[in-house]
């Protein structure tokens, strides 16, 4: 029988702490497999009974008194992986082969290491037959401590079907990652096969994640294989690895304290421009003329010890001859001089430092970075950048940038860690013409993260929907907080950087960026109710379309369609964004049926054929939307000349404004396909509610997608 701490939710960690404690003071980073079982009993974790045999004598009273077959394991500190030791012996079924087995396993070990301090041999019960997993616990560089659950035995290694979540994780976190992976059918039973318990699968993966929650020094605990079966889980393994090191802790600010200094940043009274200069080419000199031509109604310093007066400006020599109070202070001098002039930024009690220059860590001035970021401790000076483009404001008329000015206000706040795609960021929000609240640099992160604009975004009255490109997460645990508190105020949108082993190599160079595991990201920022977008088209087109859309109400999704073809990729689309089209009832086909020519098809997709007049188009947009039990639509058109472009945008449009009057809010998202005239009609229709695009079945549907995961995870759904 497994045995198990009978007290369920009360994990004895004193017992723990004497395996630790005991462990260090031998100067020891890994724990032997019966100091494992004496953790795993304290946490609950079903594992067979077991004993430690110093002698061949000893293995066999043992094996007699637990029932055989058993299973035998070397026991050493030295010796981490057992099997490539020679040191397991599985279904040891006789007194005989106890004997045999013990000698053969001890000789093994001896070969394998002379040195190691061989403590004997681990007699083991035989657990009972199930299905082979994995529950583990991993220190990841972004996130801290993960839980990680997947297929076990020499599966992991082959497959790699493995999911993750924050420690510790809760009974609902375990029972998404039981469905969370490739193999999930498995656990249910196939072929006749019996399943899972997945209650006891589910405390065994929170008891794991509590367990290195309470104990941070716990770098690795590996339990594989764990067999789960139809009457429980166990253990038969168990893995557990210590660390030496404390984890260097990263400076936090309580959200009071980001709100407070984000709000001078974003919505300054008064600004200082370092480096200020009239020489146009120069860095200095774009800044002043963006933030005097953009219209900035607060005060513009500019500060320069050579002038007298910048683009009409008074100059002043230095930043502590400016008069009264500045909320931010634009760095734009070399690398070398911005420690000094931080100082003195520091001394005027300014709290926002938008520190443009290059040349710290993204090229290996690592030590330039930390001695800037001490400054800014020092004096309360929070840092944006460094290595950045600057930052737009659009709803306070504030463009400190040296790139060129966006000034169209909206409800899309947009940040990316690269400049390059801040400006691929800003050509499409103006060829798109998407109204911003925000566009932020943020470069190297010295300080200013991603959970500190998340932070004041959420609460921005202005900002609807946030995107934003990342390289990494310099603090994994503080944006997860931060995005929880977002998500179900506002969506928010993530396009990670560094997904493939060449791109995280890549990120690393570009921004001194440490990508940690792309699966772990992938999980963690799902778990966070973020959505992850493929690519940067994507995330800059949920951003723009995302607060477009009405909430969807429901999970039935309908397709009306003027062309068969575009209705079965539409409905491929629909299955591949996590959506599901209606059944529709008897009565309602009949509906749809009374509107479209014999020769087309009800059902779902709406088939109405390509030769139909406005008027069914008209017909049967208008029934989708005032059926209550339709939640979303999406359209597919078919250029023809009986019913052009234009015509179906406008009855599009009129019918979904008609439905809104009524108070009937619902997606709908349209593909158009024909001549160049479906560009004018996409646009028509995107101004006025309807998410359309030209040429494309997949992208409307991968909004709409989008969409209702964020529905899901803000609870609205």
């Amino acid at each position: 029988m497994a045995q198990h701490n009978d007290s369920a939710g009360k994990p004895d960690k004193d017992a723990v702490r004497a395996v630790l404690d005991a462990a260090r003071a031998e100067g020891r980073t890994a724990l032997t497999a019966p100091e494992g079982k004496r953790v795993a009993d304290a946490y609950g974790i079903p594992v067979p009974d077991e004993g430690l045999a110093e002698s061949a004598d000893e293995a066999v009273q043992l094996a007699d008194r637990l029932g055989f077959p058993v299973v035998m394991k070397i026991v050493s500190p030295d010796i981490l992986h057992k099997t490539d030791a020679g040191g397991v012996r599985v279904g040891v079924s006789s007194s005989a082969e106890v004997r045999s087995a013990y000698c053969e396993i001890v000789g093994n070990a001896r070969k394998y290491d002379a040195d190691a301090n061989v403590l004997g041999v681990q007699v083991q019960q035989m657990a009972k037959p199930g299905q082979e997993v994995l529950v583990g616990t991993v220190t990841d560089p972004t996130f801290g401590k993960v839980v990680a659950f997947g297929l076990g035995g020499v599966l992991v290694e082959v497959l790699k079907d493995v999911t993750f979540r924050l420690a510790p994780a809760t009974t609902e976190d375990a029972m998404s990652m039981l469905d969370g992976i490739g193999a999930a059918e498995i656990l249910k039973g196939v072929r006749g096969g019996d399943p899972v318990d997945r209650d006891a699968l589910a405390r065994v993966i929170v008891a794991v994640s509590q367990l290195t929650h309470d104990f941070p020094e716990l770098v690795e605990v590996d339990l594989n294989p764990v067999f789960a079966s139809s009457d429980g889980a166990t253990a038969a393994d168990i893995r557990i690895l210590l660390t030496e090191d404390e984890p260097a802790e990263r400076r936090r600010y309580t959200p009071e304290e980001i709100r407070a200094s984000m709000k001078r940043l974003m919505q300054p009274s008064s600004v200082a421009v370092i480096g200020a200069s009239n020489e146009q080419g120069k860095i200095g000199n774009s800044v002043m003329r963006n933030l005097v031509d953009g219209g900035f109604p607060g005060e513009i310093h500019p500060v320069n010890p050579k002038a007298d007066e910048i683009l009409g400006r008074k100059a002043y020599k230095s930043v502590a001859d400016i008069p009264g109070e500045v909320d931010v202070a634009v760095f734009a001098v070399p690398a070398k001089f911005v420690p000094d002039t931080l100082e003195a930024v520091g001394a005027k009690g300014i709290p926002n430092a938008v520190l443009i220059p290059s040349g710290f860590a993204e090229t290996g001035e690592q030590e330039l970075q930390d001695k800037i970021v001490a400054i800014g401790e020092k004096h309360g000076v929070r840092l944006l950048g460094p290595n950045i483009y600057g930052y737009y404001s659009t709803w306070h008329d504030l463009c400190a940038t040296f790139c060129t000015p966006y000034d169209v206000k909206g409800g899309v706040a947009l940040t990316s860690q690269s400049g390059g795609i801040g400006m691929a960021i800003l050509g499409f929000a103006r060829s798109t013409s998407t109204g911003v609240s925000a566009i932020v640099g943020l470069g190297n992160k010295s300080d200013l993260d991603e959970d500190d604009l998340l932070t004041y975004f959420a609460d921005d009255p202005n900002t609807e929907c946030i995107a934003m490109h990342l390289e990494d997460l310099k603090d994994g645990r503080a944006f997860v907080e931060a995005a929880r508190e977002t998500v179900p105020k506002k969506p928010v949108v993530v396009l990670k950087a560094g997904r493939t082993s060449a791109g995280a190599k890549a990120a690393g160079s570009h921004t001194g960026a440490l990508a940690g595991d792309d699966a772990v990201y992938d999980d963690v920022l799902r778990q966070a109710g973020v959505i992850r977008a493929p690519g940067l088209n994507e995330m800059l087109e949920y951003a723009r379309a995302l607060p477009v859309l009405p909430t969807p109400q429901g999970d039935n999704t309908v397709i009306i369609t003027g062309a068969g073809g575009s209705g079965v990729l539409l409905s491929d689309a629909i299955v591949d964004n996590g959506m599901s089209l209606m059944e529709i009832p008897p009565d309602l086909d009949e509906a749809f049926r009374a509107f479209i020519p014999p020769f087309g098809a009800a059902g779902n997709p709406v088939d109405i054929t390509g030769g139909e007049p406005p008027s069914t188009y008209e017909a049967t947009i208008r029934l989708g939307l005032e059926d209550p039990r339709i939640h979303s639509l999406v359209l597919g058109y078919w250029h023809t000349i009986v019913t052009p472009p234009m015509v179906f945008a406008e009855l599009t449009a009129r019918v979904v404004a008609e439905a809104r009057e009524k108070g009937i809010e619902k997606p709908v998202v349209a593909s158009l396909a024909g001549d160049v005239e479906v560009e004018e009609a996409c646009a028509y229709l995107f101004e006025r509610g309807v998410v359309a695009y030209p040429y494309t079945t997949e992208k409307p549907v991968a909004v709409l997608g989008a969409k209702y995961r964020w529905a899901r995870a803000a609870g609205l759904l």
